[in-house]
């Protein structure tokens, strides 16, 4: 499984995929200014799924057509997203190719 971890993605959250799928982020590729559409298209061609903190995303962008799985996480904040690290690795690695699921935020956040 390969996993895009969008701008704004804490990178301290690519470990908890260790053993369960390869993770590069858009910097690495050389996709920062890319725009959204342009992104995911990019993204589809190579990815599994898209991790992404931009809740707007859906509101923005036709997903309806697209072959690739997106998760929405509540905050860029990593120490926010720390606790929950291994639940946002088991949503990835088990979601259904062009499903969105945004993970709500944690209760005391």
């Amino acid at each position: 499984m390969r996993i895009l971890f969008d701008q704004g993605v804490p990178a301290p959250l690519r470990n908890a995929f260790v053993g369960i799928a390869t993770v590069e982020t858009a910097f690495e590729r050389g996709w920062s200014t890319l725009l959204n559409g342009e992104l995911i298209a990019e993204a589809e061609k190579s990815f599994d799924v898209f991790v992404t903190t931009d809740k707007n995303l859906r509101y923005q962008q036709n997903l309806s057509e697209r072959k690739i799985a997106i998760v929405v996480l509540p905050t860029t904040r990593w120490p926010a997203l720390r606790s929950r690290a291994g639940e946002i690795a088991l949503v990835a690695a088990n979601i259904s190719v062009g499903a969105f699921v945004e993970i709500a935020a944690s209760p005391s956040a």
